[in-house]
């Protein structure tokens, strides 16, 4: 009898092991008739969409379960800070790479505004990096990427430049091999949480932060100078679960973030009032 029992329990720890590192998205599962990347991408640069469209179709394509299989498993990223003399861990799970639409194979990285990805992180149980989370994402990658900037010009804001961008990006991960499903960060930029997202008028903007450079500085320091409805090439969005784990405990960003004494595990702007984006 023993035996069988030390087996049982040795399986059960290794269940419980693998639990502890590793999340799934809940998302419907991939429509077996759904638009690979490149499809997908071809259809919202030759259909002449608005960018209300363009998006609306994005969060479509997303709420249905076009996204990879390997997009699904969020992975562990662990923070510290002593507080108040005492040592405190934090652990959040964080998608692989930036939001794509797509296949294992064939995906397309897709830039959204701060409203539409805020509709999608809300609907998935997630939410969005702040700054300092950003940086901790960074330095947890396995696959770090060397940012690919297009020079600027108003074409930045157009499906075109996006897809070229994409390119870029997916020639980087061939080139290193870069295995799907693995942490990858320095691709793009993230529209992160923050205190700056509301001005003192109460007018909105997005903002923005990181693309890290080898070195780890981020090419992009914390910026809200461009309009709430602002997207380029250069924007990804992380998301990262809600529900986190505080010295083992379950506890949520957004208690995190608003808590006087525990925000600094998570953010380097103080408390953060408003840990979302405003959703019309």
């Amino acid at each position: 009898m023993m035996k069988p029992l030390i087996t049982s329990l040795f399986f059960l720890l290794i269940f419980i092991t693998c639990s502890a590192n590793a999340q799934h998205l809940k998302i419907p599962q991939r429509p077996v008739n759904a638009l690979r990347g490149s499809a997908f991408v071809a259809t919202i640069r030759d259909s002449m969409l608005s960018p209300v469209e363009r998006e609306r179709l994005m969060l479509k394509e997303v709420g249905q379960g076009n996204v990879p299989d390997f997009y699904r498993n969020f992975l562990p990223v662990i923070a510290t800070a002593t507080i108040e003399g005492k040592l405190f861990t934090i652990k959040y799970f964080v998608a692989p790479d930036y939001l794509v639409i797509g296949s294992d194979d064939d995906y397309f990285y897709s830039p959204l505004t701060a409203a539409a990805a805020q509709k999608i992180a809300d609907k998935l149980d997630c939410s969005l990096p702040t700054r300092k989370m950003s940086n901790r994402i960074y330095q947890s990658a396995i696959f770090k990427l060397t940012p690919e900037p297009i020079p600027p010009s108003m074409r930045m804001i157009t499906v075109p430049v996006f897809e070229d961008h994409n390119g870029l990006v997916h020639q980087q991960l061939d080139r290193i091999g870069a295995k799907p499903g693995s942490l990858v960060a320095g691709n793009k930029k993230d529209v992160v949480i923050s205190n700056k997202i509301t001005a003192a008028d109460g007018s909105l903007s997005v903002v923005i932060y990181g693309w890290h450079k080898p070195d780890g500085k981020a090419i992009q320091p914390l910026y809200n100078g461009h309009k709430y409805d602002w997207v380029d090439y250069s924007h990804g969005i992380r998301l990262v679960q809600n529900q986190v784990y505080l010295n083992g405990r379950k506890t949520t960003i957004k208690k995190i973030l608003k808590s006087k004494t525990l925000h600094v595990l998570l953010s380097d702007e103080g408390v953060i009032r408003m840990p979302k984006y405003p959703v019309n």
